[in-house]
């Protein structure tokens, strides 16, 4: 991926509805994004070189080749940079089709640019080096994090703070949750991003270790009111 800093991002967005695709640049531009375009699915895909862009807005009804297909091929091409996808399709077959072909999110037309924008910005954060997206000390509840020392606290009923032992497993899918607070991160995203592996492996894996946070973020672990499953996909982060 290309190193960018917060005012060179390389974006490339693919939509063939003019009117969008104009509104879309305008924004972009004038965030400070370094934009390239494609109208169809085929023109997408040529463009859709490894090591060029540090994201893609990807419109699901193009022409010639569909928004699915674009993404599939181009993740068997090599392409790696964050795919976000843009539809008018809400159906949960689609969105979860997305997710399984490796989006990194889904947004749905007609979207709030802001809101867009807030998407985009969360998965560029995401996908920094973490010495450009620092976090030091968050707080959930009781619970005070320091992702910086790898040490946690809770707060007694006696006003004094007592130690949580996290493994270094359990720091590193807390960070992604919170980094992703409010979006949904798939099983998929969680294996690629904290476990660095493409592989799939037993659901119950990660299961048993999201288990394992909330018991020691959560006031009652059986009602999670943080870490929120979102059946069928993955978790939710919610403070």
């Amino acid at each position: 991926m290309p190193k960018a800093s917060e005012e060179t991002y390389h974006m490339l967005i693919v939509e063939d509805d003019p009117d969008v695709l104009t509104g879309l640049e305008e924004y972009f531009r004038m965030k400070g994004y370094d934009l390239t375009t494609a109208k169809d699915g085929e023109d997408a895909l040529d463009k859709m070189e490894p090591d060029t862009y540090d994201i893609v807005l990807l419109d699901v009804m193009l022409p010639k080749k569909d928004g699915f297909e674009v993404l599939e091929e181009s993740q068997e091409n090599g392409f790696d940079a964050p795919i976000l996808m843009l539809t008018a399709r809400g159906e949960q077959e689609n969105i979860l089709k997305g997710f399984g072909l490796g989006a990194q999110d889904y947004v749905k037309k007609p979207f709030n640019a802001e809101e867009l924008a807030a998407r985009v910005r969360a998965i560029l954060t995401r996908t920094l080096p973490p010495d450009e997206a620092p976090m030091e000390v968050y707080e959930i509840g009781d619970v005070r994090i320091n992702f910086s020392t790898h040490e946690a606290t809770r707060a007694t009923e006696n006003g004094e703070r007592e130690e949580v032992d996290f493994t270094a497993l359990e720091f590193d899918i807390l960070r992604y949750l919170i980094q992703n607070r409010g979006r949904t991160v798939t099983r998929k995203q969680l294996l690629k991003d904290v476990w660095d592996i493409e592989e799939d492996i037993i659901t119950r894996t990660i299961d048993r270790h999201m288990a394992s946070v909330r018991k020691k973020v959560e006031p009652n672990p059986s009602a999670p009111k943080y870490i929120e499953t979102v059946y069928g996909i993955g978790y939710r982060f919610e403070d």
